[in-house]
């Protein structure tokens, strides 16, 4: 079984983003994901995670953007009803844009991309929900554009899925998730620790 990667392959840099020259993304970290239809597993575990790369960034001085997904009035995306709404521990402080997307990869049809020029940093981090969707997609869309992403596992998470072909686990799903951004996208590290 190879173990070699595209990024290998391709002499690409697999050195992690540093906090202090980064912009960190926050994808989706709505209330939607926590309770429901779309309930994550692990989503607590990820959240608590998630706050810590918060403080971390925001003590680092770290550039930060959150983003969420509105999928319109009486969905379970409704960003105007609390359902849609950024988790209280993650909140946005002053200062921090929030990018609404209509995608999976927050870069298309949105500002997302004029904020992370205007930080500065070739280098983003990413964190979120969900690991196998908006996680990937974004840290495909960071690749696409010349940015060079670094997701932190321990603080995404899915949901399991039954497919036509097999039933995939919530951990399945995220590990698969977290392999194909590491094959190509981007450098994938264990938790916001790993980070200097």
């Amino acid at each position: 079984m190879s173990t070699t990667t595209l990024r290998e392959l391709n002499g690409f840099d697999q050195t992690p983003a540093s906090l202090a020259a980064a912009t960190l993304i926050l994808i989706d970290y709505q209330n939607t994901y926590t309770r429901g239809v779309l309930e994550l597993a692990g989503w607590q575990e990820a959240l608590d995670a998630g706050a810590a790369l918060l403080a971390r960034a925001r003590n680092a001085g770290t550039k930060i953007i959150h983003v969420i997904n509105d999928g319109g009035e009486g969905t379970p995306y409704d960003i105007r009803a609390e359902i849609g709404q950024i988790h209280p521990r993650v909140a946005p402080v002053e200062g921090e844009p929030v990018v609404v997307k209509p995608t999976p990869n927050a870069f298309h049809d949105t500002d997302l991309g004029d904020h992370v020029d205007a930080a500065g940093n070739e280098d983003v981090i990413i964190a979120g929900f969900m690991t196998h969707m908006c996680v990937v997609f974004t840290a495909a869309g960071a690749f696409l554009r010349g940015n060079r992403p670094t997701v932190v596992a321990d603080a995404c998470a899915t949901r399991p899925l039954h497919t036509p072909v097999a039933d995939v686990s919530a951990a399945q799903l995220h590990h698969g998730a977290l392999a194909t951004i590491a094959d190509l996208y981007g450098v994938v590290v264990p938790s916001g620790s790993s980070l200097s």
